[in-house]
């Protein structure tokens, strides 16, 4: 009778050494290619869990400096405002200032003005004076030559002479 599979020793053997080859180069190729798979998949583990808890720092530290950014802002608002508050008291003094000496000057300006009024009063009054005299001097001198003689005349500066003094013709 003839087998199915041939099943005799032949087979038994050939099967067996066919096994422990497969064995062998499991072994062997594991030790070669498993090892090295498993140490680069731990490798990208670890180097995966390291740029996770980077991110994690990176994100804290983010976190933080907006917070501090945020305060800066808030600070940098009520700076704005002190700021301001110093401008607004620099702007009211130097106003101040220019203020005080406009008038300074105004009020220098108006007593130089009424020194020169009352000098160009002076200066009418003394020419009206002048014009004054001589006028009259020549009326007189037309009333004086119509009535007077000569007699007369030098009675009359005489009388002039005398009341005016030595002491007018010494100075």
């Amino acid at each position: 009778m003839e087998r199915l599979f041939n099943l005799d020793a032949q087979l038994l053997h050939d099967t067996a050494l066919l096994a422990i080859s497969v064995f062998v180069l499991f072994l062997f190729l594991s030790y070669l290619l498993w090892n090295p798979a498993k140490k680069l998949l731990q490798e990208r583990k670890d180097k995966i869990a390291s740029d996770i808890a980077q991110a994690t720092d990176d994100k804290e530290q983010a976190a933080k400096l907006k917070a501090e950014y945020e305060a800066k802002l808030k600070d940098i608002d009520k700076e704005a405002d002190v700021i301001l508050s110093e401008a607004r008291q620099k702007a009211l003094k130097n106003e101040t200032k220019i203020v005080n000496e406009a008038k300074e000057e105004a009020s220098r300006i108006i007593a130089r003005a009424r020194e020169e009024a009352e000098l160009e009063k002076k200066r009418v009054a003394d020419e009206m004076k002048q014009e004054m005299v001589t006028i009259a001097a020549l009326m007189a001198k037309k009333v004086v030559s119509a009535n007077i003689d000569t007699s007369v005349q030098d009675s009359l500066v005489d009388e002039t002479l005398r009341e005016m003094g030595d002491s007018t013709w010494r100075s």
